[in-house]
């Protein structure tokens, strides 16, 4: 609307024109304490969600293919967009010369199997564990509610996993 000297400002221009385009603002869109704002489309953004989990029990695994531990995770579910920022974090251990190594599969909206790029590891550590992160970046997820599930893996030996954590920043 091109507002004109002397005219008349109705309450139906007020509401489309001021009130409606207010409302597509983030303060106006925020619900979430914490959340944060990514563009969703043209002129568009959408409130998302951080989430993060824990398994903090100490176990081990011999699969050589990503997998489940005794007690699976930790997992998150998020609403995304097409991208999403995530971050493993864990100490491990091997019984040997071998690797031990944890990553990520991403289930619901998407599917994206567990996999070495999107973790972290660690190699030839026998009786001494080791604390790592490891950060990936996604911008080939389908939007919606998508499944972040750490799996774990080792090259050779026994893989021991403690204090294992995923943080995922939908964006």
């Amino acid at each position: 609307m091109t507002a004109v000297a002397s005219s008349v400002f109705t309450a139906a221009q007020f509401n489309s024109f001021l009130r409606d385009n207010l409302n597509e603002t983030a303060p106006a869109k925020a619900t979430t304490s914490g959340a944060h704002f990514a563009v969703s489309g043209t002129n568009e953004i959408s409130e998302r969600i951080s989430a993060s989990a824990a398994v903090l029990t100490t176990e081990t695994g011999t699969s050589t293919t990503f997998d489940d531990l005794a007690t699976p995770g930790p997992a998150v579910t998020c609403t995304t967009g097409p991208r999403a920022l995530v971050i493993v974090h864990g100490t491990m251990e091997n019984s040997g010369a071998g690797s031990s190594r944890m990553a990520y599969e991403v289930s619901g909206a998407t599917s994206i199997a567990a996999a070495d790029n999107r973790g972290m590891g660690v190699y030839g550590v026998a009786g001494a564990g080791v604390t790592a992160s490891g950060v990936a970046l996604h911008t080939d997820l389908t939007p919606g509610s998508n499944v972040f599930t750490a799996k774990y893996r080792v090259s050779s030996g026994t893989g021991t996993f403690l204090s294992r954590r995923i943080v995922v920043f939908p964006l």
